[in-house]
């Protein structure tokens, strides 16, 4: 893999606001405005399948409190057939209940009816049409080592023998540790929303190859430092002309956006 063989430009959840997000129809809308790289949540079922969720519950962008209704069985480990309190955090529930919801009619009617995606989904979209993806691992809490790792093993299976390989990123450093310990070979970012003590430190013993900031991080101090460690800088989520201007004029390398329909990603 080359140094760096990723754009500059990177649609937030697939096409930002314009779709529902971290589905496989946000991908089509990005690519459809001319993205060629995506940026996309991942967290695991109860059953260790790797799919597309944002939030640690799934009430604000699937049907889960209309469909599903049991108890809870599938927490991860022994199930307590005892349970009686129905969760509605992605990673109680097996791949076979969370396949079934609708991920698309809380956005518009347009989307109605759209599935969740699991990543061999979005890998399969990415690869037959030559995009790159940022993978941001998000772990159901207490899992996060156990999450890098199985996300990581698919993301080596699925981009096996692949020229250009997913950026793995995570807020939290234990995710970054169990990818890297599961495969190595796979680039790495540390995500941060504060410049917290050590982050630099930390990215470095992660081995990551990037930092990506929230924007307001970045500047000409703290660029340099990262810079000057051999990190590629990376940005979310700017949604302005003059915003994305600071960045590019900072020398940053790639900029996370929810506004596919007003920058031009070429």
């Amino acid at each position: 893999m080359n140094d760096w063989p990723y754009p500059r430009w990177i649609a937030h959840r697939g096409a930002g606001k314009l779709a529902p997000e971290n589905t496989l129809a946000a991908f089509r809308v990005g690519a459809s405005h001319g993205f060629r790289m995506f940026e996309c949540d991942v967290k695991l079922s109860a059953d260790d399948v790797p799919f597309l969720m944002h939030d640690a519950t799934l009430q604000r962008t699937t049907n889960a409190s209309k469909v599903l209704l049991a108890p809870v069985e599938y927490a991860q480990g022994a199930p307590d057939s005892g349970a009686s309190t129905t969760s509605l955090a992605g990673g109680d529930w097996p791949w076979g209940e969370l396949g079934r919801l609708d991920a698309g009619s809380w956005h518009s009617r347009t989307f109605a009816g759209e599935p969740l995606p699991t990543l061999d989904n979005i890998a399969a979209f990415c690869i037959r049409n030559g995009y790159c993806l940022n993978i941001e691992i998000k772990p159901t809490p207490n899992t996060a080592q156990h999450t890098g790792e199985v996300v990581a093993r698919h993301a080596a299976r699925l981009w096996a023998g692949q020229a250009v390989l997913p950026l793995l990123t995570s807020f939290e450093p234990d995710a970054l540790r169990g990818a890297m310990n599961a495969q190595p070979e796979l680039p790495r970012g540390l995500l941060l929303d504060t410049l917290w003590t050590g982050w630099l430190e930390m990215a470095l013993a992660l081995g990551c190859k990037a930092i990506v900031c929230n924007q307001a991080l970045w500047d000409r101090s703290s660029v340099t430092q990262a810079q000057s460690a051999g990190f590629r800088t990376l940005s979310y989520t700017v949604n302005d002309e003059w915003a994305a201007q600071r960045l590019i004029d900072l020398g940053t390398d790639g900029i996370i956006t929810d506004r596919v329909d007003l920058f031009s990603p070429v």
